[in-house]
């Protein structure tokens, strides 16, 4: 590929306070040919808070248009343009637009670079309390009930603190699906207005969170949950088993593969995990769908 290409500008925006921009924050938006903003609205009260007036050719860029735009803005970096991406706080392509327009940079060999700057998924876990040595980042849980409990359900032996949005009117439902699937006594922390006026942290079991949040909250939403527990083959005991063989079933495995990997974590016996569930089964008066051991 030849010629001289532009370069894509990835700046994190502040989350709630506006000091929290960073420096390079507004030299770049002072000196972009292009804005590609989630909400020009925002973009124009973040540019009068730096006391900035940029003279780059500012569009909207967010979920409903992203992929429309993106081909008109990889055609501008490819004709040397200097393309800044600011979304309405955080990080673009953290749950934001983004990804679609640094996938199709990356493809035409143009520069992708980033002004760091401030991240919820960041600041909650650093306020959590919870560990922050390995960690990972699921998004938005699903808005209807199934999905959402299946998707609980898929990493419900994540034994990585896991991170999560959520809107403040569904957080109740959120939560306590969460301490349905991971345990009513699963540590966890709601940080709510992370960096603004009325910033909050609350910290506790799921159970005792969700019994809060039904009394209804208000705000921008961050969920840092434990990770599970690594229970040795003494603290597996049978419906724990037979919950984790269903777990995997739930995610898509057989239940024979299912057993055997339950039964390799737990350090047990094949024939034990299998007798778990087989109990659990007739326990709910419904026979298991493979009628031999492993």
């Amino acid at each position: 590929m030849g010629g001289v290409t532009g370069t894509l500008v990835l700046a994190g925006t502040p989350i709630g306070d506006t000091a929290d921009a960073p420096p390079r924050l507004a030299a770049e938006l002072a000196a972009a040919d292009v804005i590609a903003a989630e909400d020009t609205r925002r973009l124009r009260r973040l540019t009068q808070a730096l006391d900035v007036r940029p003279a780059a050719r500012v569009v909207s860029y967010f979920e409903g248009n992203e992929s429309a735009r993106t081909p008109e803005l990889v055609e501008s970096l490819a004709e040397g343009a200097r393309v800044l991406l600011v979304t309405d706080a955080g990080m673009p392509s953290v749950s934001d637009p983004g990804y679609r327009l640094v996938a199709a940079a990356v493809e035409r060999g143009i520069t992708v670079t980033a002004v760091p700057g401030p991240s919820a998924v960041l600041t909650a876990l650093a306020v959590s309390g919870l560990p922050v040595d390995r960690f990972c980042f699921e998004g938005f849980p699903p808005r209807k009930t199934g999905e959402r409990l299946t998707r609980l359900r898929e990493v419900a032996d994540e034994r990585r603190t896991l991170v999560w949005f959520e809107a403040p009117h569904r957080l109740d439902d959120t939560l306590a699906a969460m301490a349905e699937v991971f345990g009513p006594d699963r540590r966890a922390a709601v940080c709510r207005e992370l960096t603004k006026t009325y910033e909050e942290v609350r910290r506790g079991p799921l159970a005792e969170l969700a019994a809060w949040a039904a009394e209804g909250v208000r705000g921008e939403i961050t969920i840092v949950v434990e990770g599970a527990p690594a229970p040795g083959p003494e603290e597996a005991g049978p419906a724990e088993l037979a919950r984790r063989v269903a777990v995997r079933e739930e995610a898509g495995e057989r239940r024979k593969e299912a057993i055997a990997a339950v039964a390799q974590e737990a350090g047990l016996p094949k024939r034990q995990v299998f007798d778990a569930v087989v109990a659990a089964k007739n326990a709910t008066g419904s026979a298991p769908r493979e009628g031999k051991a492993p």
